[in-house]
């Protein structure tokens, strides 16, 4: 990844908490430009704790859109980090109604133009699109990297219907981890111990409420956008990779979103944002991507990004089986519709007598993560 520290805008930074209606406060860091014009607000809004855990990715994205003239604002979810309130589950109708309560305030903050615009990866991709179904007015576009449009079909709980023990059991852990971590001292003040005691108290861990759900029923229903792809008014640019297991999520939008507001893009990666150049590659300039899309959407300006196709994505050449590919051979293609008319589907019967397999117990365990980081 090329650093850039020179922008159009210098920048400055500022921790802040966002009032809710119900008088809790979000803890949150802003990166604005220096400027006395009011500008766009882009919000990242995530459990993850923003003075530690993520501190590093926000220092390398934030600032770059500060820079280049946008208010990027990351917001640690209720009952995590160092905001106030106690924790719930992942996607809940509290955390999807305090993001809508963020981004109207952010709209109507006076260094604020009113527009808004929402992005994130992973947690931050899903409830970016679940935000943009619910519609608040200033929520004009959003940016969803390896996120899901379907909670039971698409994300790290079921596959097939089947509990997927990879990563189910792995990441309720993790987020049982991560919630139990206390605030920190320098930024939540002489109340830390109290806010983490209280959250203690609360704790449920996520896979009980997961096991309890084993059919496709209202709980996974909720914060699924493709129940009804029609709520959502803002303009969405859906981005994936070959090696991520929310790929399918990209190409259900481009086909169900209308044409006029949704662009997709799939490359070779994993779940990562694709200019880190982590396994597999190639990279590209993403950052230089997205600001495409921001100027276009939320300071109209005509940048060309709806005049690409409707789907680009990496078409990889034959490779040999390996366990991790720093860069795959392959090119760039672009499908103006999808399911594209440039694919002829061809079914191919299965023939002749029935033949038993018998494969070693241990055939695939060197075929690499279900759901690989890079």
């Amino acid at each position: 990844m090329r650093i850039r520290t020179d922008f159009p805008y210098e920048t400055t930074q500022d921790d802040i908490r966002i009032p809710l209606p119900d008088g809790t406060r979000l803890y949150a860091r802003v990166w604005r430009p220096v400027t006395d014009e009011p500008v766009p607000a882009l919000l990242e809004y995530l459990p993850y704790r923003l003075s530690d855990w993520t501190a590093p990715r926000d220092s390398q994205r934030h600032p770059w859109y500060a820079g280049h003239g946008y208010a990027s604002v990351r917001v640690d979810v209720r009952g995590h980090g160092n905001s106030e309130g106690m924790p719930g589950d992942e996607y809940d109708a509290t955390e999807l109604a305090d993001g809508v309560a963020v981004v109207e305030w952010l709209a109507a903050q006076p260094w604020c133009n009113g527009s808004v615009g929402m992005f994130g990866i992973s947690w931050g991709g899903f409830n970016s699109l679940q935000i943009a179904a619910l519609a608040p007015e200033p929520l004009k576009a959003v940016v969803t990297v390896c996120s899901a449009d379907d909670r039971y079909d698409n994300d790290v709980h079921y596959m097939g219907g089947s509990v997927l023990g990879v990563d189910m059991h792995a990441w309720a852990a993790t987020m049982l981890a991560f919630v139990c971590r206390p605030p920190d001292p320098e930024y939540a003040g002489d109340e830390w111990r109290e806010m983490w005691l209280r959250r203690l108290e609360t704790v449920d861990p996520f896979i009980h409420t997961w096991l309890s759900h084993q059919l496709r029923d209202d709980y996974w229903k909720h914060g699924s956008v493709c129940e009804d792809y029609s709520a959502i008014d803002a303009a969405v640019l859906a981005v994936g990779g070959w090696h991520d297991p929310y790929r399918d999520t990209v190409l259900r939008l481009v086909e169900h979103l209308p044409d006029d507001r949704v662009r997709g893009l799939i490359g070779p990666w994993s779940h990562q944002y694709p200019d880190r150049g982590l396994p597999p590659g190639p990279p590209i300039g993403f950052l230089q991507e997205t600001l495409r899309w921001w100027d276009h959407h939320l300071k109209g300006r005509d940048t060309g990004v709806m005049d690409e196709p409707l789907l680009r994505s990496w078409i990889s050449e034959s490779h040999r089986p390996a366990t991790v590919y720093p860069e795959l051979p392959g090119r760039w293609v672009g499908d103006p519709a999808w399911p594209s008319p440039y694919i002829t589907p061809t079914p191919h019967a299965l023939g002749g007598e029935p033949v038993v397999v018998r494969s070693p117990q241990h055939t695939g365990v060197d075929a690499g993560r279900f759901f690989p980081f890079g």
